[in-house]
């Protein structure tokens, strides 16, 4: 039923989609680049629908109930729970990814870096230090609103080389077109 809502999506939005996940990838961190408007989320997840990649995303646990927790887990909506840790503190959302992934035998979670809708100068890491918890690659995911195209970008080995492979990553995303493009990767 998604791919086919996809399908419509794209076929009347004059879109289209560039790239197949790899079969032998089964975890994974993908981010989703750029994010300037609310648009991303249907053109990326139609998008990711039609490559069949197996993405998921996350929400506070909180969000996850009646009807709203039903409609998000048939978009790909997957809860966090900051459950209380040894000593009394919230495992921080980056350690609850991580034991995710580490627990999962599938596992691909869609992050966007800039973290909002609006230009930052920074991206937030976390994705970074997820995937270099969890020992999985960051597949890159596009849109690019030139070309009405969602795609798949490069795959990134960590080597632990923070800035250097963000930069790298930032390089692509300023290749593509975002819907608005004055909010775009610095």
């Amino acid at each position: 039923m998604k791919k086919l809502l996809a399908k419509f999506v794209f076929w009347i939005s004059g879109w289209s989609f560039n790239g197949t996940w790899p079969k032998d990838l089964r975890k994974a961190v993908l981010i989703a680049i750029p994010h300037t408007s609310n648009w991303d989320l249907v053109y990326a997840l139609a998008g990711f629908y039609l490559m069949e990649v197996p993405v998921k995303y996350t929400i506070k646990q909180e969000m996850m109930v009646g009807p709203l927790g039903w409609f998000l887990k048939q978009l790909g909506g997957i809860g966090i729970d900051r459950k209380r840790i040894p000593g009394g503190k919230r495992q921080t959302y980056t350690q609850a990814m991580i034991n995710m992934l580490d627990e999962a035998d599938d596992l691909v979670i869609m992050v966007t870096p800039e973290g909002t809708r609006s230009q930052v100068k920074k991206w937030k890491t976390g994705f970074y230090h997820i995937a270099l918890g969890a020992n999985v690659p960051v597949v890159i995911g596009y849109l690019d609103y030139e070309k009405k195209e969602a795609g798949l970008g490069p795959l990134f080995k960590l080597t632990g080389d923070l800035d250097a492979q963000v930069e790298e990553m930032k390089a692509f995303g300023r290749s593509v077109t975002p819907r608005h493009p004055e909010k775009g990767i610095l």
